[in-house]
């Protein structure tokens, strides 16, 4: 099958497209044919050798995928041959077929196109299990989401807004700001002439904050939490070493986690896209929540689409077709 490969770790120059031998399903698994698939910071961090794949998962890069179920595994229900579908990876999804375990396997929203359904899975698993299993924001609360105009962001400022949440989401240029208020975001944080702890406190402190910077974020989030704020911390882009304020959380009655998607069991990956399916796939059907995709290109330019995603200045994901 045709495959991103690479020739070692190292920048988007590293990644071409080969030849890889076909995956079979195992037991409890569904193969694939991949129409499309989406890139994502973790694939970028897994190229230059900082994030490698969980045992037992494809070396390929590729974290979600949709297309068309090609064969089911022995013990396989509830699936035929050529339903379409998307998936949530651990890993493998830049090629044109991938053997996936079934309960990471999810049908397209009505209404959503293959290629606006391959950049649903990742977003949706990680805002759906981190702000609402993880952290239980509830209607009414006060929401904030770093880096609002991401593909995470733009789900979470979504998904928040359409469950009664006050989004508050941060961005650095005007038409990223312009998008966030569009998807439903209250107050749109330009971080470059704003801070945003103090736009936080004068609301009231944050009930429930999502952050992708990690250490460089770490402290000043604690300060825009409200009495009872939840941080949850999914990112390392600000560094993965910081101070934390044991008196301020105390003080606050406050908490923080930090969470992986990739790396977790697949009971719980398949709770979670359970609850994405029961929870988000209505509202996406609905159009309360879309698709955010940027640009889509052929899987050929995938080392130009690494570079995009590194360059930033994008809004939404960044999709690859088959």
């Amino acid at each position: 099958m045709r495959a991103v490969v690479t020739t070692g770790a190292g920048g988007p120059d590293v990644l071409s497209v080969g030849e890889l031998a076909d995956p079979r399903p195992a037991a409890g698994e569904v193969l694939i044919d991949v129409v499309a698939t989406a890139v994502n910071r973790a694939d970028t961090l897994q190229r230059q050798g900082f994030y490698p794949p969980p045992h037992g998962a494809p070396e390929t890069l590729g974290l979600e995928c949709s297309g068309r179920i090609a064969e089911l595994g022995e013990g396989v229900e509830g699936w035929s041959v050529g339903d379409e579908v998307c998936a949530l990876l651990a890993g493998g999804g830049y090629a044109a077929r991938v053997a996936v375990p079934v309960g990471q396997v999810m049908q397209v929203p009505a209404g959503v196109s293959l290629v606006e359904a391959a950049s649903l899975p990742e977003v949706a698993a990680t805002v759906w299990s981190n702000v609402f299993m993880t952290a239980h924001l509830q209607k009414g609360e006060r929401f904030l989401v770093h880096g609002g105009a991401g593909g995470i962001g733009t789900m979470a400022i979504q998904l928040a807004a359409a469950r009664g949440a006050e989004v508050f989401a941060t961005a650095g240029s005007p038409d990223k700001l312009e998008l966030c208020r569009s998807l439903g975001a209250s107050r749109a944080i330009d971080y470059r002439e704003e801070d945003f702890v103090e736009v936080l406190q004068e609301a009231g402190g944050a009930d429930v904050i999502l952050d992708n910077m990690g250490a460089k974020y770490l402290g000043r989030n604690v300060s825009a939490l409200a009495t009872g704020g939840r941080l949850v911390v999914i990112g390392m882009q600000g560094g993965t070493k910081g101070e934390l304020d044991i008196s301020a959380l105390l003080r606050k009655r406050a908490s923080v986690a930090a969470t992986a998607l990739r790396s977790r069991p697949l009971a719980e990956k398949a709770a979670i896209c359970c609850g994405v399916v029961e929870n988000v796939w209505p509202l996406v059907a609905s159009g309360s929540v879309r698709a955010v995709v940027e640009t889509a290109m052929p899987l050929d330019d995938v080392a130009r689409a690494h570079q995009l995603m590194e360059d930033g200045g994008r809004a939404g994901k960044i999709v690859l077709t088959l």
